[in-house]
């Protein structure tokens, strides 16, 4: 059934390269407090690093709880499921970072990323990488990628966008820091 692995390559980056969603779960440091989980995705949203990181874009959203955590405790894990095909789902659990939206290091991974509403690169260096069954997940088929976002960004000025981040991703709704200051790309 479930396996432990060394690092993320082979038959195991191939499944993870080919999924068109995944979750992020990530919860603050103390007993209090919310644990966040959401779903994330898009074609070429998602790149392996090497055998032990990975990073994914991040759009700005209707909340912050992701960058939040990230900045006071770093943990996150990363769950993919086979929606088709053989069962299966990975976790990669880890520690990860907000990186600025246009980091030289990180944005080459991505060939043709949709730059509209990016709010950050999460970069994760990987600790635990593990499968299991999935037999529970039920088949569903991939239509394609939704394009809202971009189209909402897209329609937003530098001052919208502000305003925004300033409403929805300043502080998470426990009352963390979220972004610290530096606004999305709009253009």
């Amino acid at each position: 059934m479930g396996k432990i692995y060394e690092t993320i390559d082979g038959r195991l980056r191939e499944f993870i390269e080919a999924q068109p969603m995944f979750f992020v779960a990530t919860a603050p440091a103390g007993p209090e407090g919310h644990i966040n989980v959401s779903p994330k995705g898009g074609r070429g949203t998602f790149a392996v690093l090497d055998g032990n990181r990975f990073a994914y874009l991040d759009y700005l959203g209707s909340g912050v709880e992701t960058l939040a955590h990230l900045r006071e405790n770093g943990r996150i894990v990363i769950m993919f499921c086979a929606f088709e095909g053989a069962p299966n789902i990975v976790r990669l659990h880890g520690t990860g970072r907000a990186a600025p939206p246009d980091d030289p290091d990180l944005l080459p991974a991505f060939p043709e990323p949709r730059t509209h509403g990016l709010r950050s690169v999460i970069e994760v260096s990987v600790s635990r990488i593990s499968d299991s069954c999935g037999y529970g997940v039920p088949f569903m088929d991939y239509v394609g990628d939704r394009d809202l976002m971009e189209r909402w960004a897209e329609r937003k000025t530098d001052d919208d966008i502000a305003d925004y981040v300033r409403k929805k991703n300043l502080t998470s709704i426990d009352g963390l820091p979220g972004m610290d200051g530096r606004l999305p790309v709009t253009g």
